[in-house]
């Protein structure tokens, strides 16, 4: 069984699930930045596919590319610009071919966190 990788986006300034955001996927490796696929979270905070399902999965060095400032104009939470967050990169590393990566964005206009999910 080859790897995925998985996201969910929830606003946690409204306690909600983060619908209509989108998000970019790069694959990363030294300095070029190649992108793989942009997709729009639905109205779970997920995405409707696996960000980078099985069959095109690699181990390799990632970025999300979270484009927050969308979303939070979209939701009427923006604020004066320049918005304090605009768009929210995460690099990360997958190493195991089978493993599921499960990279959550916890957000609202001001913060964000994110963690390895399950």
């Amino acid at each position: 069984m080859a790897g995925w990788l998985t996201t969910h986006v929830l606003d946690t300034a409204r306690g909600c699930p983060a619908e209509g955001l989108s998000i970019t996927l790069y694959r990363l490796d030294g300095d070029r930045r190649e992108e793989l696929v942009t997709l729009v979270t639905n109205s779970d905070g997920r995405t409707d596919s696996h960000i980078l399902p099985a069959e095109t999965f690699h181990t390799g060095q990632y970025e999300l590319l979270f484009r927050a400032g969308e979303y939070l104009r979209a939701t009427g939470q923006a604020g004066a610009d320049p918005l304090f967050l605009d768009e929210v990169p995460i690099r990360f590393g997958m190493s195991d071919p089978e493993a599921h990566y499960h990279v959550p964005l916890l957000l609202s206009p001001f913060a964000y966190s994110t963690y390895r999910g399950s």
